[in-house]
């Protein structure tokens, strides 16, 4: 029977459980995608690190499980960790449970994975620091030396990135914390760091516990030392985390997420699937050191049954629709100058039941892009909330929604900028059919495109 709530263009794995994208490499001409798996149940137990290829970042073939936990040091789970490529060796690097350590292994064919006889690696947290968590390496390499942060947290004070390095990845020196966090404000325990450069500044970004979404800062990196200059949000629509960034060979910072469930557990268990990982992003940097985010051009290719709808004004009580774009694959960019309007933006019915709609836009009272995902399914077993994030708009700039519909994931990218991504799980078959509009005032619509797409097994 067909699953009306699968993705069909995002990457999951054939069955099971998934969650934080792993080991993120662009080796040898091919994209790797490792990723926190459980092959047998839709369940988050006895965790593996799965593994995916593809060519363009967009078509992906299923590889075999490359770390399963059967060593003393990772007995409980191989979790979260990164790849590097060590003078032609792709290298693993990752966290081993319980206790938390951090273990290696390399391939000579990114198929068959060798534990290193040295593992642990870094057996434990540094001696006298009260940690709450030791877990997700992020490794980088600067001239001689390879470095390391590690999410952790130090106890009553808040999240932390401990820095290591090393000459080889096997023997790691303990060098201080880069970046110590306030816990009533960023957390408790920094999961899933990623820092690296990024044009003339560094990012870190991270996933507090327990805050469950994800925070990045920009700032400079001296003696050791991570001086933040501008904090953000890197997706707000309350499904999103553990995001993995990495450099391809163009040159691009790239990263997936992943996309939790938001219904019950009984219901994943059911379909035999949980997980989504999100279309891949290209990162890049504002003048004001903000983060800018944008779906990576590959996939155009997607796109199929183009639309064109002509620029008019959206009306109190009306609703315009995007041409004849219904179903349950498609992706849509819109502008909409608010103009005096309260409230515009997208509205997506159900096309088997019309009850079910969820609402995606602009507030100007509140200064907000909102996702009302409180009508989008009969089911009670379903999240059914309101999501939102800050959005600025000067009296002269237009709201710009880049929004892609896949089955039960909704995620959308606003002014380039601001990413709300979320799930929803109507009943019945059918899928989804936009209708743009305003409330309090009348707004111009300058701009709507779409496709449908393609799916990508």
């Amino acid at each position: 029977m067909e699953d009306n709530h699968r993705p069909a263009y995002h990457f999951l794995p054939p069955k099971g459980w998934t969650n934080d994208p792993n080991g993120l490499i662009h080796f040898r001409g091919e994209y790797h995608l490792f990723y926190q798996h459980n092959p047998e149940a839709a369940v988050p137990r006895n965790i593996v690190w799965g593994h995916a290829v593809s060519k363009d970042l967009v078509h992906w073939k299923h590889l075999p499980i490359a770390l399963r936990p059967d060593k003393p040091y990772d007995k409980d789970g191989v979790w979260t960790g990164c790849m590097v490529d060590d003078g032609g060796v792709p290298t693993a690097v990752y966290t081993g449970v319980h206790p938390e350590v951090q273990c290696i292994a390399t391939s000579r064919d990114m198929i068959t994975w060798e534990k290193a006889p040295e593992n642990p690696v870094i057996a434990g947290p540094p001696p006298g620091l009260q940690v709450t968590g030791f877990r997700d390496p992020y490794v980088w390499r600067s001239r001689d030396w390879w470095y390391a942060v590690v999410g952790s947290g130090i106890k009553e004070v808040g999240g932390a990135i401990l820095l290591y390095r090393s000459r080889d990845l096997r023997r790691w020196e303990y060098l201080e914390p880069a970046l110590v966090g306030e816990k009533a404000k960023t957390g408790e325990m920094w999961e899933c760091p990623n820092f690296f450069p990024l044009g003339r500044k560094w990012v870190l970004w991270t996933s507090p516990v327990p805050l469950g979404r994800v925070i990045y800062f920009v700032g400079t990196f001296r003696n050791h030392r991570f001086t933040p200059e501008y904090q953000g949000e890197m997706d707000l629509g309350g499904c999103f985390y553990a995001p993995q960034g990495f450099r391809d060979a163009k040159g691009r910072r790239i990263l997936f997420g992943w996309l939790w469930e938001t219904r019950s557990e009984r219901m994943s268990v059911e379909a035999g699937w949980a997980g989504v990982q999100s279309l891949p992003r290209q990162v890049s940097l504002s003048k004001e050191g903000r983060l800018l985010f944008q779906p990576v051009a590959e996939l155009r290719q997607l796109r199929r049954d183009h639309f064109r709808v002509k620029p008019q004004p959206l009306r109190p009580g009306e609703e315009i629709p995007a041409g004849n774009l219904a179903g349950d694959r498609w992706e849509l960019i819109a502008e909409i100058h608010p103009q005096d309007a309260e409230k515009c933006g997208v509205r997506l019915y159900h096309t088997g039941d019309e009850a079910q709609v969820t609402s995606l836009f602009f507030t100007r009272a509140e200064g907000k892009v909102v996702i009302d995902r409180t009508r989008s399914s009969h089911y009670e077993e379903v999240t059914r909330d309101v999501r939102s994030a800050p959005l600025e708009l000067r009296a002269d700039q237009p709201l710009g929604l880049h929004l892609f519909v896949d089955r039960s994931v909704v995620e959308l990218y606003v002014n380039g900028h601001t990413c709300l991504t979320s799930r929803i799980y109507p009943r019945g078959a059918g899928g989804y059919r936009p209708r743009l509009f305003a409330e309090g005032g009348t707004a111009r619509l300058s701009r709507l495109e779409g496709w449908t797409l393609d799916a990508i097994w």
